[in-house]
């Protein structure tokens, strides 16, 4: 597998710009993930319109976080995982929920079990 670039706000191409602006907003800084999506602005659209849809959906940041971290954790994504607890961190999701995540280890609420479950 090739290495993928990784771009800046200086050296994305120019209609990826205002989205790599956006995530600077979003997060304070651009997550390296964005910087390799910027390759595409497209696809990097379609991700922040996908994670905005998510954001504004029903679900409550403990179900938004269950819901990430259980499929970060499913493909054993090494970044993801780090990332999404980063981000429930940053949400003030309870920590008890993020390290039963990590672990795999039993939720203390059976709605956000079913969700992991589901998810």
């Amino acid at each position: 597998m090739g290495d993928f670039k990784l771009y800046t706000l200086d050296s994305a191409p120019a209609k990826a710009k205002p989205l790599l602006e956006k995530s600077i907003e979003a997060f304070g800084m651009i997550p390296n993930l964005h910087g390799v999506m910027a390759e595409s602005p497209e696809l990097l659209q379609a991700y922040q319109d996908l994670h905005n849809l998510a954001l504004n959906s029903s679900f409550d940041k403990n179900e938004l976080s269950v819901v990430w971290q259980t499929i970060n954790v499913e493909h054993a994504c090494h970044y993801c995982v780090p990332a999404h607890t980063a981000i429930a961190n940053m949400m003030e999701v309870d920590e008890g929920i993020t390290e039963a995540l990590r672990n795999e280890t039993p939720l203390e609420s059976e709605k956000l079990e079913v969700l992991r479950g589901t998810t």
